[in-house]
């Protein structure tokens, strides 16, 4: 009987460099993908960080031609409520007619609002981290200024105009009130606007000497606070000018 040897299958082993080269390319592949993915995330978080510069740069110029109005509102306030010694003296006479504008100028307070758009976005979203340091850390400095502010409009600012309406509320003749405010057909009602010539009735309700002197206090007060709100507000408008300034040189914008 024969025996038949079958041939084996001998597997050709590798020698240590074939090994060496294919783990070498196989490092090299990921290295050079690594390398290209985060060269992608830096290209594309730049480019994420000039959109916020242009978008908060577009938000600064909008705010800029808002708060001068805000400032010219508090301008004619102040001028309105700068001779109030002279008024109180005039009212003690019964003389009313220096109220009207003190009556107008303290009717309401216009809040200055900025645009928050981009401030949220890189609040909420982290876009301070992609922003380089001198740009964040002045886009933060402008943001602690107008958080400062905005306590003061909020408070200080909004109390004093609720106590000075309070107070005319019960020293003011209805229907003097009813007449000054009285609206044009067609048109909403304006309190910060007079219809002065159709007012007839007398402006003063009460007699009362005490209350008198207490409004003319509180008006005092609302006039100071009146001033220093101008004052912060353009503080903070030539911080939007700077800063207007600093990214426009820095970014070429127009």
């Amino acid at each position: 009987m024969e025996v038949h040897k079958h041939p084996h299958h001998v597997m050709e082993k590798k020698n240590w460099g074939e090994y060496l080269l294919e783990f070498s390319m196989l490092f090299l592949a990921v290295f050079l993908g690594f390398i290209a993915e985060n060269i992608r995330e830096g290209y594309t978080e730049d480019h994420r960080a000039k959109e916020y510069i242009a978008s908060f740069y577009e938000d600064l110029r909008s705010d800029t031609t808002k708060i001068t109005r805000s400032i010219d509102f508090d301008e004619d306030k102040v001028r309105d409520l700068q001779d109030l010694g002279n008024c109180y003296d005039a009212v003690a006479k019964n003389n009313t007619s220096c109220l009207m504008d003190v009556i107008k100028s303290t009717a309401v307070n216009r809040p200055y609002i900025r645009t928050e758009r981009t401030s949220k976005q890189l609040s909420n979203a982290g876009g301070f981290r992609l922003l380089n340091q001198e740009d964040a850390d002045s886009i933060i400095a402008y943001d602690e200024a107008f958080n400062i502010f905005q306590d003061f409009q909020g408070t200080v600012y909004q109390d004093i105009q609720n106590t000075v309406r309070n107070t005319l509320n019960k020293l003011g003749n209805f229907k003097a009130n009813t007449q000054m405010f009285k609206p044009q057909r067609g048109q909403m009602i304006r309190v910060d606007t007079l219809n002065k010539t159709e007012v007839t009735a007398p402006l003063l309700f009460s007699a009362d000497k005490n209350l008198l002197n207490e409004y003319f206090n509180e008006l005092q007060l609302y006039y100071r606070v009146t001033y220093n709100h101008q004052r912060m507000l353009m503080e903070l408008k030539a911080q939007q000018t700077r800063l207007l300034e600093y990214f426009k040189k820095k970014y070429g914008y127009e």
